[in-house]
């Protein structure tokens, strides 16, 4: 069985960061008919993170970091990604 994506998303944020907390949800079902939707979803996320990790460095440099611990092969699956991050 394949991995889903949202559970994908999931493991590498946690193998990546000091997750004090983590939520990572499919929205794909709010775009349905929009650009980028398919049959069966995963293809809109959202991920709130609140990580140590994330101190001191500007909300750019955030997603970068997001972006690097999702890996560049999994990002290509993902239409959109909204990110809520904190640190904390």
């Amino acid at each position: 069985m394949q991995n889903r994506v949202i559970d994908e998303i999931e493991a590498r944020l946690r193998a990546g960061f000091s997750v004090s907390a983590l939520t990572v949800e499919d929205e794909s079902e709010q775009h349905r008919g929009h650009a980028g939707w398919r049959e069966g979803g995963e293809t809109h996320f959202h991920v709130a993170l609140t990580s140590p990790d994330l101190a001191g460095m500007t909300r750019l440099a955030r997603h970068r970091a997001v972006h690097a611990a999702l890996g560049s092969d999994l990002v290509a699956r993902i239409h959109a990604l909204r990110l809520t991050l904190t640190p904390g």
